[in-house]
C-alpha cells in the first residue's frame, strides 16, 4: 500500500490543492469585473462607421457596467494595428476591440504575414450592426440614377476615381464587385479611413464612393447624389433608392457586420455579460436611431452567430480578393 506521504502522492496532492485554490480566485476575479474602466480600441480613425458605433454603444455600456468605457482610435493597415493591440492585450475583460468584420474575415486573405491570427487570437463578443454601403457621386457628375452612372463609367474607362478606407475594406470590395460585374475600370484611391475619403468626395477630388454611411447627412443636404445601395435589400432609411441587384448586378451584396471582440482567453462569463448588455443596448430606441442614421441595421446576436457570419464573409470575400488580385496596403 502506498504511503500518503510518498513523494508522488505529495506532489499530486499539492497540484490538486493549487488548482482548487486557483478556481475560486478566478471566479472571484470574474465576479468582481468590472472594477475599473474598460477600454475599447477602434481600429479605424475617428469619424468612420466603427468609431461612430463604438461611441454610440459605449455611453450606455458604461452605464450598464458601472464603469467608464474609454474609446481609443488606432487606425492603420486596414484595421490590423488596432486588432494586434487587442490581440496582445491582457485577456481580463478590460480591453475590447470595435472593428469591421473585414479585419477578421478579409485581412487574412490580403496580408500573407500578419502579426497575429484574428481567428485564434481574438474571440467574438457581440455584433453591433450590419453596415451597408451606399453608392454616392459628387453632384457635378452628369448622372442622375445608377443606370446612367454605369453607362457613363463604361464610356469613360480610367477617367473616374473612387475613394475607400483602404485596400480590402468593405467599400473597396464593393467597388471591385461592381467593376467585375460591369467590366468597367476606375482609379482606386485608398485612404486611412472613410472620413478623409468622404472629405475628398465632398471636395470634388473624387467622383464616387461606396459610403459606409457617414456621408448620408450630406446626401440629405443635397451635397452628394445617392444612386444605389450595395446591399441585398433596400435601406429602410432610403426605401426609394434601388439596390445594385435591382439595377442588374445580380446577387450584389457588400454588407459587413461590425462588432466587438476581446483577446482570446477572456473568461466566458465576461464575454457573455458583455454580449447580453450590448444586445440590450442595441434594442434601445436611442441607439437604434443612431445606427439607422448612418445607414446601418442593429444586429444583436450571440458570439457564435457573430463568428459564423465572419466565416461566411471570409469565404465570399476571399474568392473576390483572389479573383481581383487585391493586395493589402
Amino acid at each position: 500500500m502506498t504511503s500518503p506521504f510518498h513523494p508522488q502522492r505529495r506532489a499530486l496532492l499539492a497540484l490538486a490543492l493549487a488548482a482548487g485554490a486557483m478556481l475560486p480566485a478566478a471566479q472571484a476575479q470574474t465576479a468582481a469585473w468590472p472594477s475599473k474602466p474598460v477600454r475599447v480600441i477602434v481600429n479605424f480613425p475617428p469619424g468612420g462607421a466603427a468609431d461612430q458605433l463604438a461611441r454610440a454603444i459605449g455611453v450606455p455600456l458604461a452605464e450598464a457596467l458601472g464603469q467608464p468605457v474609454v474609446v481609443e482610435n488606432r487606425g492603420g493597415a486596414n484595421g490590423n494595428i488596432g486588432g494586434e493591440a487587442v490581440a496582445k492585450a491582457p485577456n481580463d475583460g478590460y480591453t475590447l476591440l470595435m472593428s469591421s468584420g473585414g479585419m477578421v474575415s478579409v485581412n487574412p486573405h490580403l496580408y500573407p504575414k500578419m502579426a497575429f491570427d484574428p481567428a485564434k487570437d481574438l474571440v467574438p463578443v457581440a455584433a453591433a450592426a450590419r453596415v451597408l454601403v451606399f453608392l454616392e457621386v459628387k453632384p457635378t457628375l452628369p448622372v442622375n440614377n445608377v443606370r446612367e452612372f454605369l453607362t457613363y463609367l463604361k464610356a469613360n474607362p480610367g477617367k473616374l476615381s473612387f475613394g475607400t478606407p483602404g485596400n480590402g475594406s468593405s467599400p473597396h470590395l464593393a467597388a471591385e464587385m461592381m467593376k467585375a460585374q460591369t467590366n468597367t475600370f476606375a482609379v482606386h484611391v485608398p485612404y486611412r479611413g472613410a472620413a478623409p475619403a468622404m472629405q475628398d468626395l465632398l471636395g470634388g477630388q473624387l467622383d464616387f464612393m461606396f459610403d459606409p454611411g457617414i456621408g448620408l447627412q450630406h446626401v440629405k443636404a443635397g451635397k452628394l447624389k445617392l444612386l444605389a445601395v450595395g446591399s441585398a435589400k433596400r435601406s429602410p432609411l432610403f426605401p426609394d433608392v434601388p439596390t445594385l441587384d435591382e439595377a442588374g448586378l445580380k446577387g450584389f451584396d457588400a454588407d459587413t457586420w461590425f462588432g466587438f471582440y476581446a483577446p482570446a482567453g477572456t473568461p466566458p462569463a465576461i464575454v457573455n455579460r458583455l454580449n447580453s448588455e450590448i444586445n440590450k443596448i442595441l434594442g434601445s430606441q436611442a441607439v437604434k436611431d443612431r445606427i439607422l442614421a448612418i445607414g446601418g441595421i442593429p444586429a444583436p446576436m450571440s458570439p457564435s452567430d457573430f463568428n459564423m457570419r465572419a466565416s461566411i464573409d471570409g469565404a465570399r470575400f476571399g474568392a473576390l480578393i483572389k479573383a481581383r488580385n487585391i493586395k493589402g496596403d
